[in-house]
């Protein structure tokens, strides 16, 4: 039985797939997505349907991103979504509308709306760590964080959670398609709907798999990526 963690999926289908059939996920693992499925890569619609039916079939723990508070936002009001729309958003309508349908938000079932809302949480936390989408205080409760750490503070120094667990995050993409690993903080937004990879973590062993658009795979150790404070920023 395996913990694993993904971030920001944002679109890219051929990555999670090759990714999810590289780790030979079973229903005895537990897989916590940490948010960011939608928007800027091609295929966000295909991510949906994908994660919707590992919630039906396997251990899914999927996380919110802000990409996904923005989508549901844009229901709201034309400027919210207009805002989306060049926030990643026009992609995500792309991928509804690939039979030449007018391209809106009525092209999205319910179902993935149900899960974006309804199915994603805040964060996560298990004996050892913490999952969220883009930060947290270390100095609070999960139940106290702000919306705004965790989902838009950009990955930062800082002192450990005061529970001693260790954060697992994405948001903050490494262009150069690595992670950042200092110790107590973890960051696995590895930018693969630019020109890098979708990273998968298994907390157990710290194994790292990587996949890109071109269906490409590499394995690695998150102790390789190990960093201080000089080298992070």
């Amino acid at each position: 039985m395996r913990t694993l963690a993904i971030s920001d999926i944002h679109g890219c289908s051929i990555a999670l797939e090759t990714l999810l059939e590289t780790v030979h996920l079973t229903p005895k693992d537990t897989l916590i997505t940490l948010g960011d499925y939608i928007d800027k890569g091609p295929d966000s619609k295909g991510v949906l349907d994908k994660l919707i039916n590992l919630y039906k079939n396997y251990r899914l723990i999927p996380l919110k991103g802000n990409h996904e508070i923005k989508m549901l936002q844009a229901r709201q009001s034309d400027p919210d979504e207009c805002f989306w729309l060049e926030f990643g958003g026009r992609e995500t309508l792309n991928s509804y509308s690939k039979l030449g349908r007018k391209k809106t938000l009525a092209n999205v079932p319910e179902e993935h709306w149900n899960f974006i809302q309804n199915l994603c949480v805040d964060y996560w936390q298990t004996d050892n760590h913490i999952f969220v989408h883009a930060n947290l205080d270390p100095n609070l409760s999960l139940k106290r964080q702000s919306e705004y750490d965790l989902f838009w503070k950009k990955f930062n120094y800082q002192a450990p959670h005061y529970s001693g667990k260790t954060m697992i995050c994405g948001h903050t993409s490494q262009k150069n398609g690595k992670p950042i690993n200092l110790g107590h903080r973890i960051c696995l937004d590895t930018w693969v709907c630019g020109d890098g990879w979708l990273t998968c973590l298994e907390l157990e062993s710290g194994k790292i798999w990587q996949a890109n658009q071109r269906g490409q795979i590499q394995t690695a150790y998150i102790n390789e990526f190990e960093c201080n404070l000089l080298t992070a920023i």
